[in-house]
């Protein structure tokens, strides 16, 4: 369903029964609580049965109320403020199982990541950062770990990898001042999507560059603005978003990039163990 959900109940709202019209109403004033509420608990909350729950989210025209759900949370984790997310997650975080609890869902949003995944946006992505003149990766406040994680991997894969700084909105764009036809920039944003990315990415767009999104969905704005855009799921745990699934995507496009980068990838990385070994990087361990 490509509609906003708030506005296809708004649209249903004539055709619902007396009870659905109860959940309709209280979704759409109070969708930051509904979002993390199971279909019983719903029900309870606003006196209906959990099955009329279930037939609201058909009358929708979802597979499910947690389809519906999901649908929810994926719309409002861009507008939410952290102290909105905190009173939403209240629940979880006053669970005794915490680990558990985001454990498990890190592990959904990897396996829903895995099948959700387009292979064929995934193979063009690989093709266009191994032909790229140059590389430019950037990640804005928490997607900046993402960044740098894939820098420095492509940095021992690529010449001319340039990760982006976070810094002032001026700076970030003398950064990619050089950025034109041939070049990938790649963008990595979740929610809550940050603008000084999306500005960066539309001015290496009309450069002429290619641009790669990596982001939660199509609604995503720099989806909106990419020649390619690969999706991964992140859900909202209390104040921050978990990332452990565009991790995993980030590093399958390293593994699939290693395979097919130009030069010889074990004299490479024997270069290399041979630089760390001189100049001590890593610390030796006795077994």
């Amino acid at each position: 369903m490509d509609k906003d959900i708030l506005s296809a109940i708004e649209e249903a709202s004539p055709k619902f029964s007396k009870g659905q019209r109860r959940i309709a109403e209280y979704m759409l004033e109070n969708y930051d609580k509904a979002s993390s509420m199971t279909a019983s608990r719903l029900g309870r909350v606003v006196d209906v049965s959990e099955s009329t729950v279930v037939r609201f989210a058909s009358e929708l025209g979802y597979g499910g109320y947690p389809e519906m759900r999901r649908a929810l949370r994926d719309m409002i984790r861009s507008r939410l403020t952290s102290v909105q997310r905190i009173e939403v997650s209240k629940e979880l975080m006053e669970s005794q199982d915490i680990l558990s609890h985001v454990l498990s869902s890190d592990i959904e949003q990897i396996r829903t990541t895995l099948e959700e995944t387009n292979r064929q946006d995934f193979d063009k992505a690989v093709e266009k950062i191994v032909n790229a003149k140059k590389i430019y990766i950037f990640g804005h406040r928490s997607s900046a770990a993402l960044s740098s994680f894939l820098g420095f991997y492509f940095n021992l894969l690529f010449e001319n990898v340039h990760v982006v700084n976070e810094s002032s909105a001026c700076e970030v764009f003398e950064q990619i001042l050089r950025i034109g036809a041939g070049d990938v920039f790649i963008a990595l944003s979740f929610p809550r999507y940050s603008s000084r990315t999306v500005r960066a990415m539309h001015y290496a767009k009309d450069m002429g560059a290619d641009v790669i999104a990596i982001t939660d969905n199509s609604a995503s704005p720099i989806a909106k603005l990419s020649t390619v855009a690969l999706y991964a799921k992140s859900d909202m745990v209390s104040f921050i978003d978990t990332l452990v699934a565009p991790l995993s995507l980030v590093n399958a496009l390293i593994v699939a990039t290693s395979t097919k980068a130009r030069g010889n990838l074990h004299s490479n990385f024997e270069r290399l163990e041979r630089i760390w070994d001189e100049y001590e990087v890593y610390e030796k361990i006795d077994v």
